[in-house]
């Protein structure tokens, strides 16, 4: 395949990003992960991926930054905003969330509700275990570069 059409084959792919890969890049944190998180959103940026977000992971993240200052936050939260597309679901999905018991973080149910709204290809996460029962497939960001390097 040609460099060309492995772009434009990458540029097809839509990918959901949970909120810990989000917080890998804004924090820099120490992860396994963190490299692979920076490169995938950095790939985003320049459109190489198709790159959501859930609307509610944006006050979470405001919240984990509780320590940095306000325009730091915002400064954070304005930069995601600019990279990805943002997903709402509907209240029916909301409800259909709570009563789905298989998964056991509501939360990562709601998440995985927004990648299936997006009609994303995967969940990129560092929490893999946690999407068993998603509709969307689940791999971390180690795995899924490891899928499309070329």
């Amino acid at each position: 395949m040609k460099k060309n059409e492995q772009m434009l084959q990458k540029k097809n792919i839509k990918i959901f990003l949970d909120t810990n890969v989000l917080l890998n890049y804004i924090t820099n944190r120490e992860d396994d992960e963190l490299e692979a998180s920076i490169e995938i959103i950095k790939s985003c940026a320049f459109g190489q991926y198709e790159g959501y977000i859930s609307l509610q992971c944006l006050p979470t993240i405001w919240f984990v930054l509780r320590k940095y200052d306000n325009e730091t936050k915002r400064s954070a939260l304005r930069e995601l905003c600019s990279i990805f597309a943002i997903v709402k679901i509907s209240q029916m999905e909301v409800l259909d969330a709570i009563n789905h018991t298989v998964f056991t973080d509501f939360e990562d149910c709601l998440q995985s509700k927004c990648a299936k709204e997006a009609d994303a290809d995967f969940i990129i996460t560092c929490n893999g275990k946690d999407f068993l029962h998603s509709e969307v497939r689940a791999l971390s960001p180690n795995q899924f570069l490891n899928l499309f390097a070329y």
